[in-house]
Protein backbone atom coordinates (compact mmCIF):
# COMPACT_ATOMS: atom_id res chain seq x y z
CA UNK A 1 0.00 0.00 0.00
CA UNK A 2 1.25 3.23 -0.60
CA UNK A 3 1.42 6.33 1.56
CA UNK A 4 -0.06 9.26 0.81
CA UNK A 5 3.17 11.14 0.34
CA UNK A 6 4.52 8.40 -2.44
CA UNK A 7 0.62 9.00 -4.31
CA UNK A 8 1.25 13.17 -4.09
CA UNK A 9 4.96 12.59 -5.33
CA UNK A 10 4.66 10.29 -7.99
CA UNK A 11 3.41 13.17 -10.37
CA UNK A 12 3.33 17.10 -10.19
CA UNK A 13 -0.60 17.42 -11.18
CA UNK A 14 -2.79 14.92 -10.21
CA UNK A 15 -5.97 15.13 -13.18
CA UNK A 16 -9.51 15.73 -11.46
CA UNK A 17 -11.44 13.18 -13.68
CA UNK A 18 -15.26 13.22 -14.31
CA UNK A 19 -16.41 10.68 -16.13
CA UNK A 20 -20.31 10.91 -17.96
CA UNK A 21 -19.28 8.14 -20.07
CA UNK A 22 -17.85 4.81 -18.71
CA UNK A 23 -16.39 4.26 -22.27
CA UNK A 24 -14.15 7.13 -21.70
CA UNK A 25 -12.50 5.99 -18.86
CA UNK A 26 -10.01 3.66 -19.63
CA UNK A 27 -8.74 5.81 -23.33
CA UNK A 28 -8.60 9.16 -21.30
CA UNK A 29 -6.55 7.64 -18.31
CA UNK A 30 -4.34 5.92 -21.18
CA UNK A 31 -3.42 9.06 -22.72
CA UNK A 32 -3.42 10.76 -18.97
CA UNK A 33 -0.75 7.78 -17.71
CA UNK A 34 1.43 7.69 -21.10
CA UNK A 35 1.72 11.68 -21.11
CA UNK A 36 3.41 10.43 -17.37
CA UNK A 37 0.00 11.72 -15.15
CA UNK A 38 -0.07 8.29 -13.98
CA UNK A 39 -1.82 9.43 -10.40
CA UNK A 40 -5.60 9.86 -11.12
CA UNK A 41 -8.47 10.93 -9.20
CA UNK A 42 -11.80 10.11 -10.58
CA UNK A 43 -14.70 12.11 -8.79
CA UNK A 44 -17.81 10.06 -7.57
CA UNK A 45 -19.55 13.26 -9.08
CA UNK A 46 -21.37 10.84 -11.97
CA UNK A 47 -23.58 7.76 -11.80
CA UNK A 48 -20.22 5.80 -13.25
CA UNK A 49 -17.50 6.88 -11.21
CA UNK A 50 -17.21 3.72 -9.07
CA UNK A 51 -17.63 1.23 -12.27
CA UNK A 52 -14.81 3.87 -13.97
CA UNK A 53 -12.13 3.40 -11.07
CA UNK A 54 -13.11 -0.50 -11.37
CA UNK A 55 -12.36 -0.36 -15.26
CA UNK A 56 -9.08 1.71 -15.08
CA UNK A 57 -7.60 -0.03 -12.28
CA UNK A 58 -8.23 -3.68 -14.47
CA UNK A 59 -7.24 -2.29 -17.55
CA UNK A 60 -4.43 1.06 -17.37
CA UNK A 61 -1.28 -0.64 -15.67
CA UNK A 62 0.32 2.21 -14.39
CA UNK A 63 -2.29 3.87 -13.19
CA UNK A 64 -2.21 4.82 -9.59
CA UNK A 65 -6.49 5.37 -9.50
CA UNK A 66 -8.21 7.04 -6.37
CA UNK A 67 -11.66 8.29 -5.79
CA UNK A 68 -12.25 11.86 -5.43
CA UNK A 69 -15.49 13.72 -4.22
CA UNK A 70 -15.61 10.77 -1.64
CA UNK A 71 -18.35 12.76 1.22
CA UNK A 72 -19.74 9.95 2.88
CA UNK A 73 -18.97 6.94 4.58
CA UNK A 74 -20.78 5.13 2.07
CA UNK A 75 -19.13 6.65 -0.73
CA UNK A 76 -15.48 5.57 1.04
CA UNK A 77 -16.35 1.86 1.31
CA UNK A 78 -17.85 1.88 -1.76
CA UNK A 79 -14.53 3.65 -2.95
CA UNK A 80 -12.57 0.81 -1.34
CA UNK A 81 -14.48 -1.74 -2.79
CA UNK A 82 -13.97 -0.67 -6.68
CA UNK A 83 -10.04 -0.69 -5.75
CA UNK A 84 -9.38 2.97 -5.26
CA UNK A 85 -5.42 3.49 -3.89
CA UNK A 86 -6.20 6.48 -2.03
CA UNK A 87 -9.67 8.54 -1.06
CA UNK A 88 -9.81 12.34 -1.55
CA UNK A 89 -12.64 14.58 0.27
CA UNK A 90 -13.62 18.03 -0.28
CA UNK A 91 -13.99 18.34 3.10
CA UNK A 92 -14.10 16.26 6.15
CA UNK A 93 -17.19 14.86 8.62
CA UNK A 94 -16.11 12.99 12.07
CA UNK A 95 -18.15 10.08 11.07
CA UNK A 96 -15.73 9.97 7.43
CA UNK A 97 -12.39 10.92 9.54
CA UNK A 98 -13.31 7.95 11.71
CA UNK A 99 -13.58 5.47 8.68
CA UNK A 100 -10.92 6.96 7.43
CA UNK A 101 -8.34 6.69 10.14
CA UNK A 102 -9.52 2.87 10.54
CA UNK A 103 -8.43 2.15 6.67
CA UNK A 104 -4.83 1.30 5.21
CA UNK A 105 -5.74 3.69 2.22
CA UNK A 106 -4.82 6.72 2.88
CA UNK A 107 -7.24 9.86 2.65
CA UNK A 108 -6.53 12.74 1.64
CA UNK A 109 -8.83 15.65 2.86
CA UNK A 110 -10.09 19.28 2.01
CA UNK A 111 -9.08 21.76 4.04
CA UNK A 112 -9.13 25.55 4.14
CA UNK A 113 -8.53 27.15 7.57
CA UNK A 114 -5.95 26.83 9.61
CA UNK A 115 -8.74 25.42 12.20
CA UNK A 116 -9.41 22.52 9.81
CA UNK A 117 -5.92 21.43 9.19
CA UNK A 118 -5.04 21.89 13.28
CA UNK A 119 -8.36 19.43 13.24
CA UNK A 120 -6.36 17.33 10.91
CA UNK A 121 -3.04 17.08 12.63
CA UNK A 122 -4.73 15.94 15.80
CA UNK A 123 -5.64 13.26 14.28
CA UNK A 124 -2.00 11.94 13.06
CA UNK A 125 -3.07 13.40 9.37
CA UNK A 126 -0.40 15.88 7.30
CA UNK A 127 -1.32 15.68 4.00
CA UNK A 128 -4.32 17.77 2.61
CA UNK A 129 -5.93 18.96 -0.49
CA UNK A 130 -6.49 22.71 -0.06
CA UNK A 131 -9.67 23.09 -1.92
CA UNK A 132 -10.92 25.31 -3.70
CA UNK A 133 -7.61 26.93 -3.90
CA UNK A 134 -8.22 30.40 -5.57
CA UNK A 135 -11.39 31.10 -3.62
CA UNK A 136 -9.79 30.39 -0.34
CA UNK A 137 -6.79 32.63 -1.17
CA UNK A 138 -4.51 30.82 -3.71
CA UNK A 139 -0.73 31.25 -2.86
CA UNK A 140 -0.69 34.25 -0.27
CA UNK A 141 -2.96 31.92 1.98
CA UNK A 142 -0.69 29.00 1.21
CA UNK A 143 2.33 30.75 2.17
CA UNK A 144 0.56 32.48 5.09
CA UNK A 145 -0.20 28.95 6.33
CA UNK A 146 3.51 27.87 5.98
CA UNK A 147 4.84 29.92 8.83
CA UNK A 148 2.63 28.43 11.36
CA UNK A 149 2.25 25.20 10.24
CA UNK A 150 5.25 23.76 8.19
CA UNK A 151 4.56 19.69 8.59
CA UNK A 152 1.48 20.28 6.36
CA UNK A 153 1.75 19.38 2.64
CA UNK A 154 -0.64 20.61 0.38
CA UNK A 155 -2.69 19.27 -2.75
CA UNK A 156 -4.08 22.63 -4.16
CA UNK A 157 -7.23 21.87 -6.16
CA UNK A 158 -9.84 24.43 -7.43
CA UNK A 159 -8.56 27.41 -9.68
CA UNK A 160 -5.28 25.80 -10.44
CA UNK A 161 -4.63 26.29 -13.97
CA UNK A 162 -2.00 25.85 -16.62
CA UNK A 163 -0.97 29.66 -16.43
CA UNK A 164 -1.06 29.26 -12.07
CA UNK A 165 0.46 25.66 -11.45
CA UNK A 166 3.91 26.16 -11.83
CA UNK A 167 3.42 28.83 -9.39
CA UNK A 168 1.52 26.94 -7.06
CA UNK A 169 4.17 23.64 -7.14
CA UNK A 170 7.26 26.27 -6.35
CA UNK A 171 6.08 26.54 -2.49
CA UNK A 172 7.55 24.46 -0.19
CA UNK A 173 4.45 23.29 1.45
CA UNK A 174 3.12 22.13 -2.26
CA UNK A 175 3.67 18.50 -3.25
CA UNK A 176 1.59 18.68 -5.88
CA UNK A 177 -1.75 20.28 -7.36
CA UNK A 178 -4.97 19.03 -8.86
CA UNK A 179 -6.53 20.27 -11.79
CA UNK A 180 -8.50 19.44 -15.01
CA UNK A 181 -7.09 21.94 -17.74
CA UNK A 182 -5.41 18.73 -19.55
CA UNK A 183 -8.98 17.12 -19.53
CA UNK A 184 -11.33 19.60 -21.24
CA UNK A 185 -14.88 18.52 -22.08
CA UNK A 186 -14.70 19.63 -25.49
CA UNK A 187 -11.74 17.24 -26.33
CA UNK A 188 -14.19 14.49 -24.24
CA UNK A 189 -16.88 14.98 -25.95
CA UNK A 190 -14.60 14.70 -29.52
CA UNK A 191 -12.63 11.54 -28.03
CA UNK A 192 -9.36 13.42 -28.86
CA UNK A 193 -7.39 11.44 -26.64
CA UNK A 194 -4.12 12.24 -28.31
CA UNK A 195 -4.73 16.53 -27.57
CA UNK A 196 -5.30 15.02 -23.76
CA UNK A 197 -2.40 12.96 -24.12
CA UNK A 198 -0.42 16.34 -25.32
CA UNK A 199 -1.70 18.73 -22.49
CA UNK A 200 -1.10 15.90 -20.06
CA UNK A 201 3.03 15.71 -21.45
CA UNK A 202 3.07 19.37 -20.72
CA UNK A 203 1.78 19.09 -16.83
CA UNK A 204 3.38 16.19 -16.25
CA UNK A 205 6.61 18.34 -17.11
CA UNK A 206 6.33 21.04 -14.69
CA UNK A 207 8.20 21.07 -11.34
Amino acid sequence: MRTIEEIMTASPVIPVIVIDDIDDAVPMAKALVNAGLIVLEVTLRTACGLAAIKKIKQEVPGAIVGAGTVVTVEDFHASIEAGSEFIVSPGTTPELLEVALQQSVPLLPGVVTPSEAMNMLSKGITHMKFFPAQAAGGIPMLKSIAGPLPQIKYCPTGGVTADNAADFLALDNVLCVGGTWMISKQDIADKNWDAIEAKAKVAAALK
